[in-house]
């Protein structure tokens, strides 16, 4: 076993003793984007090994979620030696992204049914109001009467990076505050998941088991939620580990932005809908290419790379627009 394995096994090990669970049970890992997530016997355990407080954030909302939300049970959370883990009972189910390419009509359908009802009731849980902030959130946004000011601040950090074109940033700073108007207020009291996908949803066979990954919880308007989940169902091969990617096709998911509208239409109400997901994407490609900087000029980057994808939002040519013309 190779060493980082072994010590991502010893993680998940301290874990079950500190939930006075039994340390020996056999462990097995599970295919994870972010965390290390590992499965023994009738519990899952979660360990985030950067220092945030993401996982114990989510288990303080476990108890306040309705059973609608289909969140597994919390048996334990803890953190300590720079990272920190919870316990959870395991539900039975795969990632609903695995299982897609295989169900039928009907069960997908179904599957988006199920999902809107599970969303819907985490959009009417309030969130703690002593909760703290969620770290480092999909979206450069902050709640209240400026919540674009990160966005903008991450624009002109972006004028350091090479390769990067000044006028394009200055035509997206104009852009964001000619449009930033339509997010008021951006201080609902709502709590929206912030991650989701399908890598976050498990599917039984049947039914939707679990809504999972509660770790970018916060309060925000529900719309925000679309944010994630238009880009997934565009390109789903961004949201899964690397050795699924080739089965995440996107053709797969054409028409399931559409199914949630229609199973879910309260979050696609807002009449100026399709400005405030443009000013949302922007707040995540932004945040992405401050992340992943250009190598290259525009031209010669991935057609996935965040500054081709900011581009897009900016020239009327993004994902958004790809589906409001359908």
């Amino acid at each position: 076993m190779p060493s980082t394995l072994r010590l991502a096994e010893l993680r998940a090990r301290r874990a079950l003793a500190e939930a006075r669970l039994d340390p020996e049970l056999k462990v097995v890992p599970v295919e994870s984007v972010t965390n290390e997530v590992w499965s023994a016997g009738d519990v899952i355990i979660r360990v985030n090994r950067r220092i945030h407080s993401r996982l114990r954030r989510e288990a303080e909302l476990a108890p306040i979620l309705p059973p609608a939300v289909r969140y597994p049970k919390l048996l334990a959370a803890g953190e300590g030696s720079g990272a920190d883990w919870v316990v959870l009972e395991r539900v039975p189910g795969m990632p609903l992204v695995r299982c897609w390419p295989g169900l039928t009509l009907e069960e997908r359908h179904r599957a988006i049914e199920e999902l809107a009802t599970a969303v819907q009731a985490l959009h009417a849980v309030r969130p703690p109001a002593d909760q703290a902030d969620a770290e480092d959130p999909p979206q450069l946004l902050q709640p209240g009467a400026l919540a674009t000011e990160p966005l903008l601040a991450g624009l002109d950090r972006a004028r350091q990076l090479q390769y990067v074109d000044r006028g394009l940033l200055a035509e997206a700073e104009s852009f964001v505050r000619a449009l930033r108007g339509v997010l008021d207020p951006f201080d609902a009291p709502t709590l929206v998941h912030g991650d989701l996908h399908f890598q976050n949803v498990l599917w039984d066979g049947e039914h939707v088991s679990a809504l999972l990954d509660l770790e970018f919880a916060r309060a925000a308007p529900a719309d925000l939620d679309l944010d994630v989940f238009l880009r997934f169902c565009c390109y789903p091969f961004l949201f899964v580990p690397e050795s699924r990617e080739a089965d995440a096709d996107a053709s797969a998911y054409e028409d399931v932005p559409f199914w949630l509208r229609d199973a879910y239409p309260e979050l696609f109400a807002h009449p100026r809908l399709f400005d405030r997901l443009r000013i949302y994407a922007l707040a995540f490609d932004v945040k992405d290419l401050l992340s992943y900087p250009p190598r290259a000029p525009l031209g010669q980057l991935s057609a996935h790379h965040p500054y081709r994808r900011m581009a897009e939002v900016l020239r009327g040519d993004s994902h958004l627009d790809r589906l409001a013309k359908r």
